[in-house]
């Protein structure tokens, strides 16, 4: 599918300074109108009928010859229709300016890192993500440590009692997120986090046109170990706090369990800058 201007019948893309749908020809805004291809298996540009290079996930694309967005039709529906996105909320020229003001101080940057014409080159990209909600329990049985000491006289004591500590919580997790993608490197990613997520919300595909897309790589199942390795480290980190007050903490067992996982499958946006 393509998003053509009714005004002019230019390609309408979403721009995030507007905050809507723009037409870069007349500048018109919100004047959409949704085409569909006809075709699955879609490898000619509707437009222009070049000749598209497709990888196997690619739902969002730019056309090399007329420079058309074209969203693939059966890669953003059915069972790859994502549930939720956060749109992109700064444009390129926002994302430039910051890149310039971070690295404008570093000496030994490369000459033309930061070149109009290399950081032109940057592209906005939605990444797949699977996002996880947990019911989970979790306890823990420890041996707290407390240490008292006092002078009396020429003599100093010191008291050290022991404890027994037993802590037990219910904990509920939601939108642990885990990108599907192979492209993107799973700590790059997990650096980026966390998102704000007061921004998600339902999947629209006009906001794809004008951006790169992807599809999810990966199923829940398979990536799911990474969410929940997440969630159980929280997890302990939620215990340990919870039994402050001691010396020392040796912990004698610990256990966490799920209860429940469900998943949500949604796009995030990602300005993505290589320099080869």
């Amino acid at each position: 599918m393509i998003f053509k201007c009714k005004n002019c019948g230019g390609n309408m893309v979403y721009s995030p300074k507007e905050g809507s749908m723009y037409c870069p020809y007349c500048e018109g805004t919100e004047s959409w109108e949704q085409v569909d291809s006809p075709d699955v298996g879609i490898t000619a540009c509707p437009s222009c009928y070049g000749q598209l290079e497709l990888d196997d996930y690619d739902s969002a694309t730019k056309c090399p010859y007329c420079d058309n967005y074209i969203i693939v039709n059966e890669r953003v529906e059915g069972q790859y229709r994502p549930q939720k996105m956060i749109r992109f909320l700064l444009g390129k020229e926002s994302c430039k300016q910051s890149i310039r003001e971070k690295f404008k101080k570093h000496k030994f940057l490369p000459v033309d890192f930061l070149s109009e014409v290399r950081l032109n080159s940057m592209e906005g990209t939605y990444v797949p993500f699977w996002f996880y909600d947990y019911e989970t329990e979790a306890s823990l049985v420890a041996e707290g440590t407390k240490v008292k000491s006092w002078i009396s006289g020429n003599m100093m004591h010191t008291e050290t009692s022991y404890y027994e500590v037993s802590r037990q919580m219910d904990i509920p997790y939601d939108m642990i997120p885990a990108d599907a993608s192979y492209k993107m490197p799973d700590p790059v990613m997990d650096l980026m986090a966390p998102y704000d997520y007061t921004k998600l919300e339902d999947f629209e595909p006009r906001y794809l046109s004008g951006f790169l897309a992807e599809r999810y790589n990966m199923p829940a199942e398979e990536i799911e170990h990474r969410a929940k390795a997440r969630m159980e480290k929280s997890a302990r980190s939620l215990l340990k706090a919870s039994a402050e007050g001691y010396k020392k903490l040796r912990p004698i067992s610990e256990n966490i369990q799920t209860q429940s996982v469900e998943y949500t499958y949604g796009l995030l946006p990602v300005w993505r800058y290589d320099y080869l």
